[in-house]
């Protein structure tokens, strides 16, 4: 592929910022505390590999025919991107832009805990170009948090989204429910909690204890109970409940917004299978099918940096089927529906069978399109299921 047929295209950038405070129990991701860091993976010189990443990131790019006209969405994620200072952050954005300019509207998130801010750095990251904060909340229930071994004090959060709005920043919640021993009572004050913030948008997951986890070996000592899907359905619709009687609409099964404008563009490039840069230590990237990873280390990742090579732990050529696979479980899960000729023919008949079942809203099937009811949003699995071959 020549640089003239690639051009023109939006590009996502994906910055990985891989260190907390302290390591949340039910937590997989690729992060480290500052006790498990060394050999030039400190948060101190992040920023500077960080940076000589997307300069041979572009490099590579641009061998391979790829010349991005515009950066379209940054999302800083981690770990918790808000431990760096918030002159680092902007840094990163400044040199990116350098490289690829940014869309006049381009949307610029960062992920932060509610205790990693203050009025000043929120400040400094709106003045930099940063135009989004999204606010690990996890719940507003003390004990629930305690279970989650999150740090913050709820009180914390509504002072820190003011502290986002008088910066001029866009404001997220992010919820966690289904922890083990929540009531939904407990769910109704977080959800309460979190919109009486006045918030443009609030994510809600389901907690899922991956195996590698200090939650999953209390899982398996007995001291906690595991999580009863009939109880996270009963959740959901409490959340949706709420959500909607306050104004936000669904977009894609964990996620509302007040406005289309307010959706997480982020996030929508990801589901609808955009390009993306992944930088930092085990970040993915994706480019027109060929998807790489990193190392996950942060002084392995320095090492090789410092030596001038990309530091991709491998990479795959998705296959053109895998990439419909792909694209049905993901864009079903989104309010905008999936193009009913996306699902191969063999399994194209389960769409009547879902809508009998009333999974799939009968109206956009009409109309070519298969759109996930709310009962079919709580069995978004199983319908998926069955439309892969």
């Amino acid at each position: 592929m020549n640089i003239a047929m690639a051009s023109g295209r939006n590009l996502s950038v994906y910055i990985h910022v891989p260190f907390c405070a302290v390591r949340c129990g039910y937590c997989d991701f690729n992060t480290y505390t500052a006790t498990e860091l060394g050999g030039g993976g400190s948060q101190a010189e992040y920023p500077r590999n960080a940076m000589a990443e997307m300069d041979l990131t572009l490099a590579d790019d641009r061998a391979a025919g790829y010349d991005y006209d515009r950066v379209s969405t940054v999302f800083f994620g981690g770990g918790t991107p808000t431990l760096l200072p918030a002159d680092d952050l902007v840094a990163m954005l400044s040199h990116l832009r350098t490289l690829i300019p940014l869309a006049e509207d381009a949307e610029v998130t960062t992920e932060a805990n509610p205790d990693s801010v203050s009025r000043a750095s929120l400040s400094r990251l709106a003045d930099g170009g940063i135009t989004r904060v999204s606010f690990g909340m996890q719940s507003a229930v003390r004990s629930v948090l305690a279970t989650l071994d999150r740090t913050h004090d709820p009180e914390r959060v509504p002072q820190a989204v003011a502290w986002a709005r008088e910066a001029g920043l866009d404001v997220s919640l992010d919820l966690i429910y289904g922890t083990p021993g929540e009531t939904l009572a407990d769910v109704e004050t977080s959800v309460k909690s979190a919109l009486a913030c006045g918030v443009d948008h609030m994510s809600a997951y389901s907690l899922i204890i991956e195996g590698n986890t200090a939650m999953a070996r209390q899982l398996r000592r007995g001291e906690l109970e595991a999580p009863d899907p009939d109880d996270m359905a009963d959740k959901y619709e409490l959340i949706e409940d709420l959500a909607t009687a306050d104004g936000l609409s669904w977009y894609e099964v964990s996620n509302w917004a007040r406005t289309p404008q307010q959706r997480s563009r982020h996030n929508l490039a990801y589901w609808r299978g955009g390009d993306w840069w992944g930088i930092g230590p085990g970040a993915h990237r994706h480019r027109d099918g060929l998807r790489s990873w990193n190392v996950k280390h942060p002084s392995r990742y320095a090492r090789t940096l410092a030596e001038g090579t990309l530091p991709v732990a491998d990479s795959e050529q998705v296959p053109a089927e895998d990439r419909r696979v792909e694209r049905i479980m993901l864009e079903l899960r989104i309010a905008d529906g999936l193009p009913v000729e996306t699902v191969p023919e063999q399994t194209r008949g389960m769409l009547e069978v879902h809508r009998e079942r009333g999974h799939l809203d009968p109206a956009a099937l009409a109309a070519g399109r298969a759109v996930l009811t709310r009962r079919g949003r709580l069995l978004a699995d199983a319908v998926i299921r069955d439309l892969v071959p």
